[in-house]
């Protein structure tokens, strides 16, 4: 708690908000077993996370919300603060992103420090930078919440269902239309959501209206839920160093 309390005695007058990085770091995880701190080119998958928040200078505290020691053990190496663990109903199956961050804020103004702003970070993120925190932070100033986005690499109107053992279009009504000649689409990177903690707060949730989007390049983008999916990221995170 010591370094904990020294970490967050940020001067006064300094005139930019106070900010925490939450790394969202769940044991048990069954699809990729210890996903969290696997080894990814090299290091625990997890260390990207903490090593771009940290050298981002974007944040007064940098900590992992875990619930199993092994991850808090991993974490505390890399440099990122574990002052508590996560309660037993944000560590089951059904608990949201947004539950997490909420016990974490309200776990820290029980302590007395009060952030105006956050970054909640995903600790299977490889592609998140420095840079990339900076940016979506500094961007707080003109939005109340922050995501990366990416655009779909085929256009979502023109999905394919099975049904009956058949192929059934989704949206059929789009069947003759041009590629060029429908709405573009993104999806959440799912790497991180910079958010003002007022605003999460009054909505419950990250995802409030006044939401600015990132856009980040499909080569920076990968979701890590199976082993082909891991094999494509780390694919993928060797071109990006290159």
């Amino acid at each position: 708690m010591d370094t904990l309390n020294t970490a967050l005695e940020t001067p006064a007058g300094t005139g930019r908000p106070k900010a925490v990085a939450i790394i969202t770091a769940r044991g048990g995880s069954k699809r990729i077993p210890h996903k969290n701190v696997r080894d990814f080119c090299g290091k625990p998958i997890i260390s990207y996370s903490i090593c771009a928040a940290l050298s981002s200078g974007a944040f007064d505290e940098v900590m992992v919300s875990t619930d199993e020691e092994a991850i808090a053990a991993v974490a505390r190496e890399y440099g990122a603060s574990v002052p508590f663990l996560r309660s037993a109903e944000t560590a089951d199956d059904y608990a949201s992103t947004d539950d997490v961050i909420r016990e974490v804020l309200l776990a820290y103004e029980s302590r007395g420090i009060y952030f105006q702003r956050f970054c909640c970070i995903y600790p299977t993120a490889p592609f998140v930078t420095a840079k990339k925190l900076q940016t979506a932070m500094a961007l707080l100033e003109e939005a109340e919440s922050v995501m990366p986005v990416v655009p779909f690499s085929y256009p979502p109107q023109r999905g394919l269902i099975l049904k009956d053992g058949r192929i059934r279009r989704k949206y059929p009504e789009f069947l003759s239309a041009r590629s060029q000649d429908l709405e573009k689409m993104y999806h959440d990177c799912g790497q991180f959501y910079a958010c003002r903690t007022d605003a999460f707060f009054r909505d419950n949730t990250t995802d409030v209206e006044d939401l600015l989007p990132m856009p980040m390049p499909e080569m920076e983008v990968q979701d890590i839920d199976t082993e082909e999916d891991w094999a494509i990221a780390e694919l993928k995170y060797c071109n990006m160093q290159n």
